[in-house]
């Protein structure tokens, strides 16, 4: 075999494939290794439905879950007109508690 015989044989080696380096086994290989270890451990399928725990969290749950209603505004509603006529009471009405004259 002559000099460009052996010269075009050897471009044919990638040198990576040729050296002994790479007889073992590829860092890459064990890092995707780990990769795909890590992803078979996690959980499939759907995330379980969360229970709520709190007051708030029930009361999320209850109306502004899966069908969404408009008590929450009437709540808002009742709860401000009840704040609003305790100030009223507090601050005005109490005086004329017993001047029914």
């Amino acid at each position: 075999m002559s000099y460009t015989q052996a010269r075009g044989l050897s471009t044919l080696i990638p040198p990576k494939v040729a050296s002994p380096n790479a007889i073992g086994a590829s860092p890459n290989a064990v890092r995707m290794h780990k990769v795909v270890s890590f992803y078979e451990k996690l959980p499939r399928g759907p995330a379980p439905e969360v229970k709520p725990k709190g007051l708030l969290q029930r009361y999320q749950a209850r109306y502004m879950g899966r069908k969404p209603s408009g008590a929450p505004l009437v709540h808002a509603i009742v709860v401000l007109a009840l704040f609003g006529y305790a100030q009223n009471y507090y601050f005005h009405l109490r005086h004329h508690k017993n001047n029914a004259h």
